[in-house]
């Protein structure tokens, strides 16, 4: 079970911006369980998560800690260009339920967006978003690029930065 911690500061948790490669066996765990609990579990969808994507990507973590505990509380990744997509993705946005309600959401995207210009800043970026998000993504830039359509039983919305 998740401890309840009451909500922190955006500005007190620990912001960590890495490669696969340079990721513990920690870290690694805590972003699997994370993305199990919410988009598998908490959302009642069954689909191949670990989808051989991660290893090439860059992972965005907000560590929350109180009284000794430590606690992934946020999380998204990051998929470079390559041969078959040009843009920049960024996907598995998610916020454990013991920190939401504090716009963390908003903190991984703004950190997320301001790193990619920084890495890639050629690069235009893309995300595929819950159907149901889109006004939230809108508000960082993105627009819908294509039809609302079905991804493993729930509504998705391919979105464009501008």
């Amino acid at each position: 079970m998740t401890a309840q911690f009451p909500a922190l500061p955006l500005a007190q948790f620990d912001w960590q911006w890495k490669p696969f490669d340079a990721l513990d066996a920690r870290e690694a765990y805590a972003m699997l369980k994370l993305r199990s609990d919410v988009f598998v579990v908490e959302q009642n969808c069954v689909y191949g998560d670990i989808d051989g994507l991660d290893v090439g990507a860059w992972h965005l973590f907000a560590w929350s800690e109180r009284d000794g505990a430590r606690e992934l509380a946020g999380y998204l990744r990051v998929l470079l260009p390559d041969a078959e997509n040009a843009d920049v993705r960024i996907g598995r946005v998610v916020t454990a339920p013991a920190h939401r309600g504090i716009k963390l959401g908003n903190a991984l995207l703004e950190r997320a967006i301001a790193q990619i210009a920084r890495q890639w800043p050629d690069a235009a970026m893309r995300l595929h978003a819950q159907a149901h998000l889109q006004k939230f993504y809108g508000a960082f830039g993105f627009a819908p690029i294509g039809e609302i359509h079905d991804e493993d039983g729930i509504p998705h919305v391919w979105m464009r930065s501008a």
